[in-house]
Parts: structure tokens; C-alpha cells; sequence
């Protein structure tokens, strides 16, 4: 089975699609933690400093990220699964680029993206299928283009399976990793890692953040 037909990418799918409206509701602004934004900003700083190709915000999810990029003066669209998610980011930013893909297998030419943004949307991509999805980050990003990944941190690998969210019947798969597991299946698909930063978890959340940054020689 190729990677644009795998079964997680149908579930996933079909469990954002059932969420969408209330996963917008409940996530309504970009992202809340000065740390964070601080990262996107120095993310920002890179990839325009490279030159004027334009960024792939990968699991944009309702949009508010890519508007926050936007807002920084970088070139951006939307990638998601999602065909609910993507309607709703058209509809909350009519002036950006949104639209339906995967990350495995995206419909990009080689060497056309100054940067990749993927937070929050790698965790649903299994082990296996990772190589996959990070070959393609290496193909698509032009030379000196710069990849930033944030996701869930753990100590070791773990995984977790979620069938109802927000009320919904869902079949979503989470896949925990460490900063430097990601970091090494960055290297093994060709990509330098250029930093790794881990914060504690504040407020409701429950695991630490980790953000994996990583440029095309």
C-alpha cells in the first residue's frame, strides 16, 4: 500500500473531519506560549533571510499558524489532511492558500519550499511511515531551507490510541517520541539538525514541548 492510500491517513482524516468545528472552537488563536512564538519568529527569520520561496505550514489544521506566519512576513500555505479543516481555514483566511495533502506524498515540485513548518501534525505519522514523510520534507525544501517541528516530547516512544474526542467517535493514533529520535530520522533522511529546544509543560498540558530545527545542506 503506497503512502497517499496508507490507513492511518484515512483515519486521520476522518477523525479531524469529525472535529474540526469544535477542535477550531477550542484552539481559536495561534500558539499561546511566548516560547513558542519566539521559535516561529526565529523559524520566520530563517527562511526569509534565505530568500523569497514560500513556506508549507504541514497539518495547518483551521489556519490560525499559517495566519501567524503570514503576519511575520513569510510566504505561506496551508497543507492538511483534513478536507473539514481546510474549509475552515479558507473561510477564517480568505487571503491565504489552503488546501488537501499529506505529508508522505506531497504534490510539490523538488527544491520549490524555503521553509517547512510541522507542529503538532508529525505525532500522527507511524514509525514506519516516518522515512516517508521526511525524505519528502528533503525533496521539496530548496538548499538552506529550514524545517521546524514541534510535538509532544517524551522519554522514550510510546504511543496512544484516542476513538472518541469532543464527543465524537474518532480513530486517531498519537505516536510520542523523543527530541532525539526525530532528530535522528531528520539526519537519516538527509537533513542537519540545527537545534533542539524542550519546554516543560505549563498550564493544562500534560507533556513536555520539543521543537526539532533542521536545514537542507
Amino acid at each position: 500500500m503506497s503512502d497517499s492510500t496508507a490507513d492511518f491517513l484515512q483515519t486521520t482524516r476522518s477523525s479531524y473531519d469529525a472535529i474540526a468545528k469544535d477542535y477550531a472552537a477550542r484552539f481559536p488563536a495561534g500558539p499561546p506560549h511566548p516560547l513558542d512564538r519566539q521559535l516561529i519568529s526565529a523559524f520566520a527569520e530563517l527562511v526569509t533571510a534565505n530568500g523569497p520561496a514560500p513556506v508549507a505550514d504541514l497539518g495547518s489544521g483551521p489556519g490560525n499558524v499559517t495566519a501567524h506566519l503570514h503576519d511575520l512576513g513569510v510566504p505561506v500555505f496551508g497543507v492538511d489532511i483534513s478536507p473539514a479543516m481546510v474549509a475552515l481555514a479558507r473561510e477564517a483566511h480568505p487571503r491565504l492558500r489552503f488546501h488537501v495533502g499529506s505529508m508522505t506524498s506531497l504534490d510539490l515540485p523538488d527544491g520549490t519550499l524555503g521553509g517547512i513548518l510541522a507542529l503538532y501534525s508529525t505525532i500522527h505519522v507511524p514509525d514506519d511511515h516516518l522515512p516517508t514523510a521526511f525524505a519528502e520534507f528533503r525533496r521539496t525544501l530548496a538548499p538552506g531551507g529550514h524545517a521546524l517541528l514541534g510535538f509532544q516530547s517524551a522519554t522514550e516512544p510510546d504511543h496512544l490510541h484516542m476513538a472518541e474526542r469532543f464527543g465524537h467517535e474518532i480513530d486517531l493514533d498519537y505516536y510520542w517520541r523523543t527530541p532525539e529520535q526525530v532528530a535522528e530520522a531528520l539526519t537519516g533522511a538527509g537533513l542537519e539538525r540545527v537545534a533542539t529546544v524542550v519546554r516543560e509543560p505549563d498550564g493544562e498540558e500534560t507533556r513536555a514541548r520539543a521543537f526539532v530545527l533542521a536545514r537542507r545542506p
